[in-house]
């Protein structure tokens, strides 16, 4: 994440200041390639002079047939600027360094100013990592303007009623990276797990890459093997579903609507389904039903229940809260 992670709200919040690396940059968004070509790419939270995200592009501006590559870089107390490539314009025959054209801006970069959303209106797909604190309003922002998007965020963000809403719409889905423990660079005063001369690098767990690019295949599917039975699958006592504690515990042979660990998105394609395995190794899709947490209270639900001391709707089973869950049904 760039400087863009002190800006105003989120400037005292230490947790946005995580630096992405240029191998888990790397790592994700090559799978993507064939989307990029002729397309305008804008990183509009990055310091493009420090950020991996804008090194990346510029080294595979010619690899991926970029059209143009913008960033914006972010100064809370003064005006910014920002670089830009749009081709060869040295005429030695490839992109390099040589090529980028420094503009100052006439605001501080901020994602959410006039002038960055005017850029944000000139690009094809934004690739970045905003901040942590501000991901609410930075995917609603790229919502509304129609906007192709791969960027990072807390693999909680599922949850966020705004996020969530986009998920069982179809309109967003999590990366080939999901919820997993990323390494990125942190400031002086983070914890840190190692040290790189000067640089700290902190481990940061539930990290998931969030998208609306194309995703026809994700690896390692699992496959089901357990069949439903009463005793093995409690009925919540607040939602009309049945809880399943891990994802490969999921009863191939069920029908009804059962609640999942959160995880499960992580098996969502861009057709809006889950993908799963049965017993059989056949391909199985489920739909995404509801959420099941602490926060859906005053929702329509179709599955809620209500009348319980449930906190607002976290799931309960057999008396003890459970973690919270989201609730699927096979098609």
């Amino acid at each position: 994440m760039a400087k863009n992670a002190n800006m105003h709200a989120a400037k005292k919040n230490q947790n946005d200041e995580f630096y992405t690396q240029l191998a888990d940059i790397e790592n994700e968004v090559m799978k993507y390639k064939d989307q990029f070509k002729g397309k305008t790419v804008f990183c509009n939270c990055d310091d493009p002079e420090q950020s991996n995200f804008w090194k990346f592009f510029e080294l595979n501006f010619d690899n991926f047939g970029l059209k143009r590559l913008i960033s914006t870089h972010f100064d809370d107390n003064q005006k910014s600027y920002k670089l830009e490539i749009i081709g060869d314009i040295d005429g030695d025959g490839r992109v390099t360094s040589k090529d980028i054209v420094k503009t100052p801006l006439k605001q501080n970069g901020d994602f959410r100013s006039p002038e960055c959303v005017d850029l944000l209106k000139e690009a094809d797909i934004v690739v970045t990592n905003p901040p942590f604190s501000l991901f609410r309003e930075y995917i609603e922002l790229l919502e509304k303007h129609n906007k192709k998007f791969l960027v990072i965020g807390n693999n909680n963000a599922v949850t966020y009623k705004e996020t969530f809403k986009l998920i069982k719409d179809k309109k967003l889905w999590l990366g080939f990276t999901s919820n997993t423990t990323m390494e990125f660079q942190v400031p002086q005063g983070y914890k840190f797990s190692r040290q790189d001369g000067n640089n700290l690098y902190g481990k940061v767990p539930a990290i998931s890459w969030f998208t609306n690019l194309e995703i026809k295949k994700k690896p390692n599917i699992p496959i089901l093997i357990k069949k439903y039975n009463p005793k093995d699958y409690s009925q919540y006592d607040n939602y009309k579903a049945i809880n399943v504690d891990k994802v490969k515990d999921i009863p191939y042979d069920y029908q009804g609507v059962m609640g999942v660990p959160i995880t499960i998105l992580g098996l969502q394609y861009s057709d809006g389904y889950i993908h799963l395995l049965d017993h059989m190794s056949n391909e199985m899709r489920y739909e995404i039903v509801a959420r099941a947490d602490a926060n859906i209270a005053n929702e329509t639900h179709p599955c809620y229940i209500p009348g319980f001391k449930d906190k607002g709707g976290a799931p309960i089973v057999n008396g003890n809260f459970v973690y919270k869950r989201i609730l699927i049904k096979k098609i």
